[in-house]
């Protein structure tokens, strides 16, 4: 198996190296980056491997723009120090998500994740993996919710909510018509539970859907405000300065 590291801390490579090395010295790794542009560069010239370990803070940008710069069609292992990005992480062809520092079981456990995903009449058709892969990590996410108005309850398909919010440690739904639920969540459990590919936390109260947003605009002190689709929201739908830049990854902005 070939294997591209991408990491800009020099001790990070070394361990990973040698973890790998440790967990099987027949893999083959090919060689180290340590940039987005010095990664873009080199896959867009050379064979993808069959594995890449890739690090998303890198010193010239967020890894997620290798990937919005070249057509990958190999999975990633994901390592970094911060655990706030792996449901962007999950949207791109990933595998797992490791925080650092990295330890000999958790590069065990992704890489036999790699190679049970890449078995048999998987290992020659990336598409059949990639739909694996999906299918693996849309497992994860709630596709209905048990929402009430008063004493009534009502299920709610994922694809019918615009956005949730918190106000006062109540977590509301907000449908597509602008009609607002009670969830018995706070935001921090619900958050992992929703599809990335079409929910955002565009701040500290605010989880919005994708399909329920018509337009960006800028908002003073480099901020985002959202409108959405049919629904006249009671309050205004800002990007915290702070999301800002995952958002447009998000967006694919």
């Amino acid at each position: 198996m070939d294997i591209v590291i991408i990491e800009d801390e020099i001790l990070a490579a070394e361990r990973l190296q040698t973890l790998i090395k440790k967990y099987d010295t027949s893999l083959n790794i090919i060689t180290c980056l340590e940039s987005i542009e010095e990664a873009v560069q080199w896959l867009q010239t050379k064979p993808h491997p069959d594995l890449l370990f890739v690090d998303i803070h890198l010193s010239d940008g967020h890894s997620f723009e290798i990937f919005k710069k070249v057509n990958l069609q190999k999975p990633v292992i994901f390592t970094t120090a911060f655990d706030n990005y792996a449901l962007d992480a999950f949207r791109l062809f990933s595998i797992d998500y490791i925080l650092k520092p990295v330890t000999a079981e958790a590069l065990a456990a992704a890489i036999n994740k790699y190679k049970t995903l890449s078995s048999g009449v998987l290992s020659n058709n990336y598409a059949l993996l990639n739909d694996q892969v999906r299918e693996n990590f849309n497992t994860r996410y709630k596709n209905r919710f048990l929402a009430k108005v008063g004493q009534r309850s009502f299920f709610l398909q994922a694809q019918e909510v615009a956005y949730f919010f918190a106000d006062n440690k109540i977590v509301y739904l907000v449908d597509r018509e602008g009609n607002r639920f009670i969830i018995n969540f706070t935001l921090e459990k619900l958050e992992p539970l929703l599809d990335p590919h079409d929910f955002f936390r565009i701040n500290r109260k605010m989880i919005v859907h994708s399909n329920a947003i018509e337009q960006v605009k800028p908002y003073f002190n480099n901020r985002l405000k959202l409108t959405l689709k049919s629904i006249k929201a009671d309050e205004e739908i800002i990007i915290s300065r702070e999301r800002v830049s995952d958002f447009k990854v998000w967006a694919g902005a």
